[in-house]
């Protein structure tokens, strides 16, 4: 990216809106519902309804009635040349305050890199937008990542993509007020394989002069570490030589690591915990420290979903998350 994109980027902020203090970018040309507790419930309920693997379709929804509490977004931050290597950074309140009034800022907030899932072939920014809100609204800057998705682009190009992005995000930290030395790396589903992979592996952050251990903290929410791919409809996404033992993220370990949290939905029926025992496992055995943790109540799907502000009550995920991230940061 040049200079002059990379200005016109961050000063995408000045032109933001601001009402009741919220702060939105005009990008998004969508008005932010007001609900009530009874809408708010009924949401929640045609959540659970469809909380199946597929039920991505809701994700729009949940954008739709999720409050922005202040926060502010920079769209489509290039992180590479290739289509979809781009990314959105959401604000915290008090820094997009300060942003769009043009004010002395002095505070260097932590800095999350979310990752989503959608089995390697769906999904985008856009879609996980509730996710970085969610982790501005708890005081992060948060890069919500795109990358290249199968068939046209198999293992292991949307891993080098995600690294790639992590990198980007750690040398332009400070540029979006964040510091480097407190980012952490949150995946969920595909988008928790890719994180995984691209830390664990330290071939993967190396073209870009990084090391794993420099992440602070990496989470991984219902991710498929350590499953044989070939036997499912996922074995589109990697190429028709692959094996489990080639990569599989528990299988290619390389480097200090830094502290991991991997998360399992307790009513997950498309990834099963067992890939995460795997994982801990695999990492504890390399010397890592690893924590583990189950999402009470979760399916695959809410156990990203209730990140959203209106869905909250469904399970405590973010609560785990911000917890340990806490600690870590």
């Amino acid at each position: 990216m040049t200079s002059h994109g990379m200005s016109q980027t961050i000063n995408k902020y000045s032109n933001a809106t601001f009402n009741n203090g919220s702060a939105t970018s005009p990008s998004l040309s969508r008005s932010f519902i007001r609900y009530s507790w009874t809408g708010l419930l009924i949401v929640g309920t045609l959540f659970l309804a469809t909380q199946q693997a597929q039920a991505f379709s809701v994700l729009g929804v949940l954008n739709s009635v999720s409050v922005t509490g202040g926060v502010g977004v920079s769209k489509d931050i290039l992180y590479g040349d290739a289509p979809l290597q781009d990314l959105d950074i959401y604000y915290p309140k008090p820094l997009a305050q300060a942003m769009h009034s043009q004010q002395p800022i002095a505070a260097s907030y932590p800095m999350v890199v979310f990752v989503h899932g959608g089995s390697w072939e769906s999904g985008n920014k856009e879609e996980y937008a509730f996710v970085g809100k969610s982790f501005a609204q708890a005081g992060y800057v948060t890069a919500v990542i795109n990358y290249r998705k199968a068939p046209e682009h198999l293992y292991p190009d949307y891993v080098k993509d995600t690294a790639r992005a992590i990198a980007w995000s750690y040398r332009n930290a400070s540029r979006f007020h964040a510091n480097p030395q407190r980012l952490a790396v949150v995946g969920h589903s595909a988008g928790a394989f890719n994180a995984v992979a691209a830390i664990a592996n330290e071939d993967f952050l190396a073209p870009y002069g990084m090391k794993p251990s420099d992440i602070r903290a990496v989470v991984g929410i219902a991710g498929p570490y350590s499953y044989d791919f070939r036997k499912f409809s996922s074995a589109s996404a990697f190429p028709a030589t692959a094996t489990p033992d080639k990569v599989m993220p528990d299988r290619q370990i390389k480097g200090k690591q830094p502290p991991y949290l991997l998360l399992t939905a307790e009513n997950d029926k498309v990834v099963y915990a067992q890939n995460t025992l795997n994982m801990t496992q695999a990492l504890k055995n390399h010397g890592a420290t690893v924590e583990t943790g189950v999402i009470k109540g979760a399916s695959h799907a809410t156990s990203i979903g209730a990140m959203a502000s209106p869905l909250r009550w469904v399970n405590d995920v973010r609560a785990q998350v911000l917890q340990y991230l806490a600690t870590k940061q």
